[in-house]
């Protein structure tokens, strides 16, 4: 009888671990003669660098050294792109140090090596820095006049502009019955992990390795990366993965302090670890969100979608950073979500703002794009006097007409399709689960204080992205196996996962799946990592191909042993037996390994409906989710207890990101959310009546495992969904939300709003 662990929801290996605090992050590491490196950042947004004299703070006792541009021959190195590596964006990335000028308020400056991180910040202060400032370029509307250009040898502050195309869009608006024009915008916000980013680096000057720790989410791109800035052979850099506190797009991308930390350890011959606090974190790591669209959906009578055009501006900050580009392709590629649009023209500007630069966060460009065609799906539904889940019902994609091609991407020529699933079947379900019939009679009503009402939103979410993942199996000397992989653990439970599928694959129990080793890259020969909800579809595939290739090395070695072919030879978790009775001890081939791979260059597309219940207070312009459901329709679910948890922690990133967080700048670019005071997040008390339906109606035709990505479809429609239910609540005062975060001062503001016009007529 076969193993059934994949569809079974097996608890997390590795809660017991961290329960017990047995986690090792990499501020637990502490190597003999480490020195803590601390970065001094710029104050100013935008100037030029006159002068950084760091001579007194090298007199501070128990500094042992700073390091500054002038410190690295031939200047600081250039983190390349990782995603959309285009020529057009090559002028505008980022230097590992400022040297010349300075583009953003956190741009590393210089880095102090000291024995603690206290005297390193005392050392901070005796650095003298003078700097000639220059105007800020504080958001997109600045950056468009070019007046001030950030990278004065481009003449323009715009990188590139993606064109998304599909059908004649401008031929159907000069024709279509009904025209809605809209602008909206989302604000700035950023995938705020538990613990802050880390590195500690290690330098092997006889052995000439080099040793890093914290890395994350993309360890062999990192190391292909480091190698080339600090001219060392790939194989002579270790990258070592730690546990960390989630990833969510950010984490684990190649940031200056990849490059300055090791760079910092060679330089000195010390272990050196560099661990950021929460200012740090705040405005360093990878911002993403910041937004603005200006649109037009054309429509039949009958509601039936005929086109999409506009034009969307993405704040990308000072620099083009690794993926930046993501967020404001895929803003374009998906304006159309799960619907039926036959012609899209969107034209997508990346604008360079003296901002912190700009990444992905979980959704990038899905959870922008789905705000805005959800909202303006409501306001249609108005207009036309439609309801509004009858108009989404009438042009959701349907199981006939998949796989269904999106729009393409230009300057790229990307491509994509959906690969399966009935649309309607999940709204059908989320509609059942909230009992809408019922609840529906509740909307726009006045209930003591606050107003009722209720929200519906449609998503697709993209996963699997290529082109290869890498496995490999090792059998211990205890007859057990150990699991290594080339993607990385961000907090997703890979652990877990990937025993499960190791143990059914073998048709072993799953305690003789003794570990599961993921993301370093001493452990397999190549690997992508952790993002684009890849991993269990690519990682978990791979580990499939590996079990077939760990089998046949089995039968091969036991076919010698007892002479007779390798396809008599039979495999249980204890023993390797020959067709005439004779067997060994499976242990007894400890050592032997097997690595497999899967490739695969097509994106999986699960999908699904939020429905929520909200009332929202219009005196003080306080939201309060009465009931939120989630629907999501995964292909199969490998393991649907720790799904779940996927599911519902995106649902409440979303809806952090919805209605509290919001970066903020002022006019001359100087970060006002420095603290988590001023960045406010969301608690356990704050979204508690949260649930999740998992569906596995249309598996994934293209992997073996028949999963899809599931991670983010929580968060893709959170803003839509909830910015709905606001507007349904408040329609007696005309109330359109048109931007995010609904924070209480902007739902204060629009209730105000209405009453003015509505006195006024």
């Amino acid at each position: 009888m076969k193993n059934t662990f994949i569809g079974s929801p097996v608890e997390r290996r590795e809660d017991l671990r961290f329960l017990r605090g047995r986690g090792q992050y990499v501020d637990d590491l502490a190597p003999e003669g480490l020195l803590y490196a601390v970065i001094l950042r710029s104050s100013v947004a935008h100037g030029r660098i006159v002068s950084v004299d760091t001579k007194a703070a090298l007199k501070i006792p128990g500094v042992h050294a700073v390091i500054t541009a002038n410190d690295m021959p031939g200047g600081p190195p250039i983190i390349p792109m990782r995603l959309q590596p285009l020529p057009e964006f090559k002028p505008f990335e980022q230097p590992v140090i400022a040297s010349t000028k300075v583009r953003y308020v956190g741009e590393p400056l210089a880095v102090v090596l000291a024995k603690s991180v206290a005297i390193g910040e005392d050392a901070l202060e005796a650095i003298e820095v003078e700097i000639e400032s220059l105007p800020a370029v504080a958001d997109w509307h600045v950056a468009a006049k070019n007046k001030n250009i950030l990278f004065e040898s481009q003449g323009t502050n715009r990188s590139l502009v993606f064109e998304a195309r599909k059908g004649d869009a401008d031929v159907i608006f000069a024709s279509a019955p009904y025209v809605r024009r809209e602008k909206m915008r989302t604000g700035r916000h950023y995938g705020l992990t538990l613990e802050p980013r880390g590195v500690m680096a290690e330098w092997d000057a006889a052995r000439g390795r080099l040793t890093v720790s914290g890395a994350a989410k993309v360890p062999f791109f990192n190391r292909r990366i480091l190698a080339k800035q600090i001219n060392l052979p790939e194989d002579s850099i270790d990258m070592v993965e730690n546990d960390v506190g989630g990833g969510y797009g950010a984490r684990g991308e190649f940031y200056p302090e990849d490059f300055l930390i090791p760079f910092a350890a060679r330089h000195v011959n010390r272990p050196v670890k560099w661990i950021e606090d929460r200012r740090e974190n705040l405005m360093a790591m990878n911002h993403a969100r910041e937004t603005e669209a200006e649109l037009e959906v054309a429509c039949a009578s009958d509601g039936t979608l005929l086109a999409i055009r506009g034009e969307i501006h993405t704040d990308m900050g000072a620099y083009m950073r690794t993926n930046g580009a993501v967020g404001a392709r895929n803003v374009a590629q998906f304006l159309s979500g799960p619907y039926r649009v036959p012609h899209i023209k969107i034209d997508s500007s990346l604008w360079m703002t003296n901002k912190t630069p700009v990444g992905t966060y979980r959704g990038p460009g899905r959870f922008e794009s789905s705000f805005y065609i959800e909202r303006m799906l409501d306001m249609i539904a108005g207009d036309l006097g439609i309801d509004r889940v009858e108009l989404r019902r009438r042009n959701l994609v349907t199981a006939a007409e998949q796989p269904y091609s999106i729009a393409t991407i230009q300057p790229t020529n990307a491509t994509d399709q959906y690969d399966s699933g009935d649309y309607r079947a999940t709204l059908d379900r989320v509609l059942k689960e909230i009992n809408w019939p019922e609840v529906s009679k509740l909307q726009g009503k006045l209930i003591g204080e606050k107003y009722h009402g209720l929200g519906v939103a449609c998503f697709v979410e993209g996963g699997a992205a290529g082109p290869k993942e890498t496995a490999r199996l090792e059998l211990n000397d205890d007859g057990t196996v150990s699991v290594f992989l080339g993607t990385s653990s961000v907090g997703q439970g890979v652990e877990t996962v990937f025993a499960q599928i190791a143990a059914d694959a073998l048709e072993w129990p799953m305690e003789r799946i003794r570990h599961v080793h993921h993301g370093s890259t001493s452990y397999v020969s190549d690997g992508y990592g952790a993002y684009h909800s890849r991993s269990t579809v690519m990682g978990g595939s791979a580990v499939l191909e590996a079990t077939n290739h760990f089998q046949a090395a089995i039968r091969e070695a036991g076919a010698k042993r007892l002479k007779c072919e390798a396809a008599a030879v039979k495999i249980d978790p204890d023993n390797v037996s020959g067709p005439d009775g004779q067997s060994f001890p499976l242990k007894e081939l400890a050592g032997l390994t097997a690595e497999g791979a899967f490739l695969n260059k097509k994106h999986t597309y699960s999908y699904g409906a939020h429905a929520v219940h909200v009332t929202v207070d219009p005196k003080i312009g306080r939201i309060e989710i009465i009931d939120y459901v989630l629907v999501q329709d995964v292909g199969r679910a490998v393991n649907p207890l720790t799904l779940r948890g996927q599911m519902i922690g995106s649902l409440v990133q979303g809806l952090g990101g919805a209605v509290l967080e919001h970066l903020q700048y002022d006019e001359d670019g100087q970060f006002l959310t420095a603290s988590l005071a001023d960045y406010l997040l969301p608690t356990a008390s704050d979204f508690p009546n949260l649930r999740c339906v998992i569906l596995e109606d249309y598996p994934s035709p293209i992997n073996p495992l028949s999963v899809k990505g599931a991670g983010e479809g929580g968060i893709v429609a959170a803003g839509g969904a909830i910015a709905n239910a606001v507007a349904n609540a408040l329609q007696s005062f005309g109330v359109e939300p048109r931007q995010l975060p609904l924070t209480p001062t902007y739902i204060w503001e629009l209730v105000q709003a209405g009453r003015q016009k509505q006195a006024a007529e």
